[in-house]
């Protein structure tokens, strides 16, 4: 174990964890970035974005990640290529086992996100940005005037099928059965929408046009008959929710059924000096923007809280 204590741990290196690196840093706590298993999170795997404020043109999902990354090491945070094993929020400082080395720390904020649900399939994997996308607020707008298919069963997918009507010409909702698992309500008013159909009992067996980088169609798989078809569409929604990233705090941190950190008054957790931000505390909006507003409060929370603890 190092003798080392930081005053601050940011868990994640996504539009939250970079805000808050930023943050920290500036008020000069030296914060460490444990990167995670996916440095960037959700926008490392994201072409064209275009709704965050100050890029007219929009910018690649990969550069904006970079470039908030390049402003928090401008201030001082270090970056390291380490995921978290398992917590003890027990003690203090808070000790962080990072499997070949502990970390002690005496703020941690978590803001390792939650990742998409896929398939499984090399070629979705192949075409994810290209077609493939597990957010139709992010990538809705691409797919106007085109033919679109959007994968589950639940409320989530749900919403996606309907916020897509607003730019695609048809909207498949695809599912492995006849038992939907959305809301009466949800499935209903999707049920009614001219622009939504519905295709029950079908497997997606492969993503089409990874030689040509791009969706062209999607092959399905009919469960009860076992009857192939192919389903002409250009765009791939994947509807069957995210898993947060939390694992390591079962029974340190309350989590909500899904396993996401609760939180009140905004960002702060039931644990003093933790706080979560973005993704893994938010299952409501998903966005970038609001993930780098989150960051910022949990910087501020952490700052605040050393202040307090005469740091």
């Amino acid at each position: 174990m190092t003798d080392i204590v930081r005053d601050t741990v940011i868990l994640g290196s996504g539009c939250a964890g970079l805000t808050a690196a930023i943050y920290t840093a500036r008020a000069n706590l030296k914060p460490l970035v444990l990167e995670g298993h996916e440095p960037g999170g959700q926008l490392s795997i994201t072409t064209l974005v275009e709704n965050f404020p100050g890029w007219p043109e929009g910018i690649q999902g990969p550069d904006l990640i970079e470039n908030m990354k390049k402003q928090a090491a401008r201030f001082g945070a270090e970056f390291r290529m380490a995921h978290l094993v398992s917590a003890d929020l027990s003690q203090r400082p808070f000790a962080l086992n990072l499997g070949s080395e502990t970390v002690r720390t005496r703020t941690l904020i978590i803001a390792s996100g939650a990742s998409a649900r896929w398939l499984g399939l090399p070629s979705e994997q192949a075409l994810i940005g290209h077609g493939v996308s597990s957010c139709a607020t992010c990538d809705g707008f691409f797919f106007s005037g085109k033919e679109i298919a959007v994968i589950g069963g639940g409320d989530s997918a749900m919403e996606e099928a309907l916020f897509l009507t607003r730019f695609a010409s048809k909207v498949y909702v695809l599912h492995r059965s006849d038992n939907y698992r959305a809301s009466h309500i949800m499935l209903e008013r999707a049920r009614a929408h001219e622009t939504i159909e519905f295709v029950s009992n079908v497997l997606v067996e492969e993503v089409l046009g990874v030689e040509h980088k791009e969706v062209t169609g999607l092959r399905l798989q009919h469960v009860k008959t076992g009857i192939v078809s192919t389903l002409p569409v250009t765009g791939m929604f994947l509807g069957i929710g995210h898993e947060p990233n939390t694992k390591p705090f079962v029974g340190q941190i309350e989590l909500d059924s899904d396993g996401y950190v609760v939180t009140h008054d905004d960002v702060h957790t039931r644990v003093e000096g933790v706080f979560a931000c973005g993704d893994v505390q938010d299952r409501r909006y998903r966005q970038a923007i609001t993930a780098a507003g989150s960051g910022c409060a949990a910087a501020l929370e952490a700052e605040k809280y050393l202040e307090e603890q005469g740091r």
